[in-house]
């Protein structure tokens, strides 16, 4: 099996939706981690995560997270928790990620799984950004992740000239700009 994967979860085209897409990013653009991580971009991947629940030792999955407390509040989940959250299920993703953990917990290997969620504050409206709620608390969200990298012993190197959260933004609403950057880099 291979060592660690992020997950970033989320549709960008509904407002706070798209933060675990952004954070994953968001990691990929100003981190290198030693020794090396996978990082993916699952969009509302859905189904096809038990391939990771199963080809990984660790997942660790940046999403939303569908419960009662203030937007913006930072969680991180293991999986045995997950599945005890009948509210957490609200969006299609959140349905299909538990339910991978709930199929591949009955198989021989699963990873050691868990989520570094934030609670959204709108993911409704269709606009590729984040509530002013989520742009204020998107660096816990990252903090809360590299801890948790941290302690599955990854280390964590800044990246010299660092994109900020709306440089990212700015990538996933202008994919055209995205695509040149990545050629003239």
């Amino acid at each position: 099996m291979k060592s660690v994967v992020v997950v970033g979860i989320g549709n960008i085209l509904f407002k706070d939706e798209g933060v675990g897409v952004y954070a994953g990013r968001y990691l990929e653009e100003n981190y290198r981690f030693e020794p090396p991580i996978d990082i993916i971009d699952g969009g509302t991947l859905g189904f096809k995560l038990m391939t990771y629940y199963q080809s990984y030792d660790k997942v660790l999955i940046l999403d939303t997270v569908s419960i009662e407390d203030a937007p913006g509040s930072v969680y991180h989940l293991p999986a045995d928790a997950l599945m005890g959250l009948g509210s957490y299920r609200q969006t299609a993703h959140e349905v299909e990620v538990v339910e991978m953990l709930e199929i591949c917990s009955l198989l021989d290997k699963m990873a050691d799984v868990s989520v570094v969620g934030i609670i959204p504050e709108d993911i409704e409206s269709v606009d590729i950004d984040l509530t002013q709620t989520l742009h204020g608390r998107f660096g816990a969200m990252i903090e809360t992740t590299l801890s948790e990298l941290k302690n599955a012993g990854i280390s964590v190197i800044p990246k010299d000239h660092p994109k900020t959260l709306d440089e990212i933004i700015y990538l996933y609403s202008n994919p055209t700009m995205a695509s040149y950057n990545a050629v003239n880099a």
